[in-house]
C-alpha cells in the first residue's frame, strides 16, 4: 500500500486486482433462517427484543420486498407482511456463524480486516486476474457448503477497498462483481454519488451545489477540488480510491467506550431504568480496563417516552473501576429524573471518556492520599473481578445484582466496527440459555 500523497505524486495505479470485500446479505435474519429450518423459505425480521414496541433492526430480502426495512415497527410489519416471523436478536449466534465464516475464508485468504460482523476484506495482492476469481469462486462455495445456503455473501474483487466494497453492493442478493484496474472506470459510472461509502447528505449537498450530480462527474474534478468540496483530507482520499488509487489512512485512535439501550414498557420506569443503566456502565467499565485505560469523564444520556431528551456529563480524576463509575452515573441518573417531564425512560446510554493510558495520567493519580489508596484498592478489586470471571467465561462476581435485560446482554450488542468478544457475553451465560421462539 501506498500513502496518498507519494500515490498521487508517482500516478501510479494497481495493474491487477488487489483486494477481495464480502459482505453478507441480510446477515442476522439469514443466520436466523440458516439456524432454524422451520424459517426456511418464511420471510423473516430481527429486532432487538421481542415487544410489540420494537423495530427492526435486520430483514431478509423476502421481508424487504413486502416493503419492510430497519426501524419498521412491529404493528407495521405485520399490516405490510402478515406471514413474517419476528425475532428478538441473538448476538452470540451472530458472533458464533461470524468466526466460523472467517475460518472458512481463512483456508483461501487471510483475513486483513475485519469491518464488522458481516464485512471483511481480504489481500489479493500477487494473484493474476484469473486466480483471484477463482479463489472468490471457491469461498463463495465453501460458505455455501460449510456455513449453508441461506447465509450468502456478495463478493467485490478491485483496485482497493472502497472500490470492492462498492462492487460487493451492486448486484446483491449473493453477487459476484470484478472491476479490473484495466477496466476502469466501468461499471462504476452506474453506481449513484448517495451509494458510495463515506458520501454523507451534507457532501452530497456540496457536489450538487458544484454541479456534480454522476460518477462521471465526480471522476472528472481534480483532487484539489476533491479536498476542498469535503473540506478536509478525506475528499482527497475518496477522490483518489475512486480513480483506483491505493489509500491508507492513519490508523484511528480510541476516544470512547459507552453502550445505549432501548427499553421495553417493563424497564422504562426509573428503578428499572437505572437498573439497566448500572450494568451497561459496568460492562463499559470492564472493556475499558481490558484495553489498558482510564477515563476521567462519564456521559449519561436518557431519552423519555414524550420526546425529551436529557444528558449530563461528569469529571473526575483519572479512574478505571466499577465503584466510581457507577457512583457518577447513579448521582447524573439521579439529576435527571428530578427534572424530567415524564418518568418513563424510553433509551438510556452512557459513554465513558477523555481516556488515557497509564503513562499519560497526571502525577496526581499517584500522589498518596487517603482517596487515592481507596480508589486504588478499588481498582485492584475490579482488576480481580475482571480476572475471575475471564478465566471462568461467567460473571461469577459483579458489582451488585445482575439480572437478564431486554434482548438478554449487558452491552454485548453487535455494532459496526465492533465484533463483541466471548468476554462480552459472559453475563447471558448467567442469565440465558433457552432460545426464543419464533413468532409466526
Amino acid at each position: 500500500m501506498f500513502c496518498l500523497c507519494s500515490a498521487m505524486r508517482e500516478r501510479t495505479v494497481p495493474t491487477e486486482l488487489q483486494t477481495l470485500y464480502i459482505d453478507f446479505d441480510a446477515f442476522f435474519a439469514n443466520v436466523e433462517k440458516q439456524d432454524n429450518p422451520a424459517l426456511h423459505g418464511r420471510p423473516v425480521g430481527v429486532q432487538p427484543f421481542d415487544s410489540q414496541y420494537s423495530g427492526v433492526i435486520a430483514c431478509c430480502y423476502q421481508a424487504k420486498a413486502a416493503g419492510i426495512k430497519r426501524g419498521t415497527k412491529t404493528a407495521e410489519c405485520r399490516d405490510l407482511c402478515p406471514e413474517i416471523t419476528l425475532l428478538p436478536a441473538r448476538h452470540d449466534v451472530y458472533v458464533d456463524y461470524h468466526k466460523r465464516i472467517i475460518a472458512c475464508i481463512e483456508r483461501h485468504l487471510k483475513v486483513e480486516k475485519v469491518w464488522s460482523i458481516d464485512e471483511m476484506e481480504c489481500d489479493l495482492r500477487g494473484f493474476t486476474r484469473a486466480q483471484a476469481i477463482e479463489i472468490a469462486r471457491k469461498i463463495q462455495t465453501d460458505i455455501r457448503l460449510d456455513i449453508g445456503e441461506y447465509v450468502t455473501p456478495s463478493i467485490g474483487l478491485a483496485a482497493n477497498q472502497l472500490l470492492a466494497k462498492i462492487c460487493s453492493e451492486m448486484e446483491k442478493p449473493n453477487g459476484f462483481v470484478v472491476l479490473h484496474p484495466a477496466d476502469m472506470p466501468g461499471k462504476l459510472l452506474n453506481v449513484p454519488l448517495g451509494d458510495i461509502p463515506g458520501v454523507a447528505k451534507g457532501n452530497l449537498r456540496r457536489l450538487d451545489a458544484a454541479g456534480i450530480w454522476n460518477m462521471e462527474q465526480l471522476l472528472a474534478i481534480s483532487a484539489k477540488q476533491a479536498r476542498a468540496l469535503w473540506g478536509n483530507i478525506e475528499g482527497e482520499r475518496l477522490w483518489a480510491q475512486l480513480k483506483g488509487y491505493p489509500v491508507m489512512r492513519p490508523p484511528t485512535k480510541r476516544r470512547m467506550f459507552g453502550h445505549g439501550r432501548i427499553l421495553t414498557r417493563e424497564w422504562s420506569y426509573p428503578d428499572r431504568a437505572k437498573e439497566c443503566l448500572r450494568l451497561l456502565t459496568c460492562k463499559a467499565a470492564r472493556r475499558l480496563r481490558a484495553d489498558g485505560f482510564y477515563a476521567r469523564k462519564l456521559s449519561i444520556s436518557l431519552s423519555f417516552i414524550d420526546g425529551q431528551k436529557l444528558g449530563v456529563e461528569r469529571q473526575f480524576p483519572p479512574s478505571k473501576d466499577d465503584f466510581r463509575f457507577v457512583g457518577e452515573m447513579d448521582q447524573a441518573f439521579t439529576a435527571m429524573i428530578a427534572v424530567s417531564r415524564s418518568k418513563r425512560v424510553k433509551k438510556v446510554s452512557v459513554t465513558l471518556h477523555g481516556l488515557s493510558k497509564p503513562e499519560e495520567t497526571p502525577g496526581d493519580l499517584f500522589t498518596w492520599s487517603e482517596e487515592n489508596a481507596t480508589r486504588t484498592s478499588r481498582e485492584k478489586l475490579s482488576d480481580v473481578m475482571d480476572s475471575i470471571n475471564s478465566k471462568s467465561g461467567q460473571a461469577l462476581i459483579h458489582l451488585g445484582p445482575r439480572e437478564a435485560l431486554p434482548g438478554g446482554y449487558a452491552g454485548a450488542k453487535i455494532a459496526f466496527g465492533r465484533v463483541p468478544t466471548d468476554d462480552d457475553f459472559a453475563e447471558s451465560k448467567m442469565t440465558r440459555k433457552i432460545r426464543p421462539r419464533a413468532r409466526l
